[in-house]
């Protein structure tokens, strides 16, 4: 899945701030933005034209600048000393913290991408999301770990992300206990797919037998 970059502007850096203090009351509408508007001094038109898709545009907007800020506030130097897991666990807790201060915008949000048509967008917004996070930590990978990785915390911060919205523990503590184990989850089902692979023939020999196979005549 490829996704388009959505670029911070200061205008509606400045109104989602502004509107998702009103989304609790008003959802993500037309009438918070607008509210929005009015306490930044911005004009009713250019607000609209800012988020010319309504609810949608305001959450996709919502979303990305939570990823940017995330990547901009993950300390690198802090990054260098820890383990892939490690880095994740960071990332992730740094982006849901994020939302701490307006949890009802972040579970509002959540239920209008729930909504069946709103499949595509909750899809760009989860995959923006944690194609961000692996990014930030440093990945590199080109080859075909590059979709798999995305794929596999895709699963891991959507549920944590659940878990967080309902957890009512100390600073979170239980959300990043989930995390912990949903991450180790992960990794054991790498290693236990590293172990199987010993068990299998080579390329080479599945090649050769294939070949062979392919020239063996059926019985009449």
């Amino acid at each position: 899945m490829t996704h388009q970059k959505i670029d911070a502007d200061e205008t509606r850096d400045l109104l989602i701030q502004a509107v998702r203090v009103h989304v609790p009351f008003d959802g993500w509408s037309e009438q918070a933005l607008l509210a929005g508007a009015e306490e930044c001094g911005i004009d009713v038109e250019v607000a609209r034209r800012a988020f010319p898709g309504g609810a949608a545009s305001l959450i996709e907007y919502h979303s990305a600048s939570g990823d940017r800020q995330m990547e901009a506030t993950l300390n690198a130097e802090e990054l260098d000393g820890m383990g892939i897991r490690r880095r994740i666990a960071s990332a992730v807790r740094l982006r849901l913290s994020q939302e701490a201060d307006h949890p009802e915008a972040a579970r509002a949000a959540l239920t209008f991408l729930a909504q069946p048509l709103r499949t595509r967008l909750s899809l760009v917004c989860l995959y923006r999301t944690v194609d961000t996070i692996w990014f930030a930590i440093g990945d590199k990978s080109t080859d075909f770990n590059f979709y798999s990785k995305r794929a596999l915390l895709a699963g891991v911060y959507g549920a944590t992300f659940l878990y967080w919205l309902d957890d009512e523990s100390e600073d979170h503590k239980e959300s990043w206990a989930f995390l912990d184990r949903r991450l180790e989850d992960v990794m054991r089902l790498g290693r236990l797919r590293a172990k199987f692979q010993n068990f299998l023939p080579s390329p080479a020999i599945i090649a050769n037998f294939a070949r062979r196979s392919r020239s063996i005549r059926p019985l009449a």
